[in-house]
């Protein structure tokens, strides 16, 4: 009987981590389409493009698709071209939309750190972080630090972190915490994310919370 249980749990381990990828695949599969689907604002207007080169729904929804994607393609070998100088601009219309320009600034700090074509500026700007909470042994969080500059609350000095959500890491949180509750981490941006979108289940080989360093009692 153990022997079966042996062999039962071995072949899950083997089939969990597919499970998981199956499982991430398909819920960004149900989300694209619930946002770009035939049925959505999105897929109606796909298909209103389509409607001129075919009568049929489908057809229509496919070719509209295909050519939102050539003007996709079009606007990136533009970007290649004028990248930084279509990319500020960009930014400067979006930051001055109340609430929308913080949620882009975010955003884009967040893409930039990820891209493998950009210099390390975005990582030298936000670097995962664990966050132990509480003066006394509490939770640690893996979270992203975007600055290093601490900010004074009551006369304490204290870090603002970002603690992403899973399994879509470009939101989360933003909490102001003690400045000593905050350890660098060993892993990168790439890494923190990955572990966010497999929502816990997949860390990078020898994943470990650093240590708290010893605390010596004062003396009078």
């Amino acid at each position: 009987m153990a022997y079966m249980r042996r062999v039962f749990l071995a072949g899950v381990l083997l089939l969990l981590p597919l499970a998981v990828t199956a499982g991430v695949i398909g819920w960004a599969v149900v989300f694209i389409y619930g946002f770009v689907g035939p049925g959505t604002f999105v897929g109606r207007s796909l298909t209103s493009i389509g409607l001129g080169f075919s009568s049929s729904s489908a057809v229509a929804y496919l070719i509209g698709t295909l050519v939102v994607m050539a003007v996709v393609y079009v606007l990136g070998l533009i970007a290649i071209l004028l990248q930084e100088r279509l990319q500020e601009a960009l930014a400067q219309v979006m930051r001055r939309i109340p609430l929308v320009g913080t949620v882009y600034e975010l955003s884009r700090r967040f893409v930039s750190m990820v891209d493998r074509n950009k210099d390390a500026d975005g990582l030298k700007s936000m670097s995962p972080v664990w966050c132990f909470f509480g003066e006394s042994d509490g939770a640690a969080v893996l979270a992203l630090l975007p600055s290093h500059e601490p900010v004074m609350v009551d006369g304490r000095r204290y870090l603002g972190i970002l603690v992403p959500t899973a399994p879509v890491p470009i939101g989360g949180g933003l909490i102001f915490v003690p400045e000593e509750w905050v350890r660098p981490s060993a892993i990168g941006v790439e890494q923190l994310v990955s572990i966010y979108v497999s929502m816990g289940v997949s860390f990078p080989p020898g994943f470990a919370v650093p240590s708290r360093p010893e605390t010596t009692p004062a003396t009078g």
